[in-house]
């Protein structure tokens, strides 16, 4: 038994196998590179008439710098949580609109109609007249 186990560890998968399988499943590396520029002030002291003058000079060298940047392909399982979120965040968005639009067409609505304030302002005033009216016919 115990063989058995050891032998399962010893002939198990290896990393290359594993690097493998990912570059067939959709693994890039890429090796991108930066130039950085390192600049270095260098002074030197030289005499100009009978003083002691420092004279300054700029180097500059460049240095390149690479790195690889890895793009790990996404899972079943990550996909299909990312659509998820995506598809109940356009939801929520959905609802926010329609009642957004709804207050809005409210609110037209009751600016679209001037007359009715009018009408409804005649009414009132009719009814205050005829109270009148009746009112000085009841003292006489």
């Amino acid at each position: 038994m115990r063989y058995l186990i050891l032998s399962l560890f010893i002939y198990s998968c290896s990393a290359k196998w594993h690097y493998n399988k990912a570059i067939k499943k959709g693994l890039e590396i890429t090796t991108k590179s930066d130039t950085i520029r390192i600049t270095t002030i260098d002074s030197i002291p030289v005499i100009q008439h009978d003083t002691i003058v420092y004279q300054k000079f700029f180097t500059s060298k460049d240095t390149i710098i690479y790195y690889k940047d890895v793009y790990v392909p996404k899972t079943i399982r990550e996909i299909r949580i990312e659509n998820k979120l995506i598809r109940d965040t356009v939801r929520i968005k959905e609802r926010a609109r329609v009642q957004v639009e709804k207050e809005e067409t409210k609110q037209t609505r009751a600016e679209n109609q001037p007359y009715l304030k009018f009408i409804i302002g005649l009414i009132i005033g009719l009814l205050i007249s005829l109270a009148l009216r009746y009112a000085f016919n009841l003292r006489k």
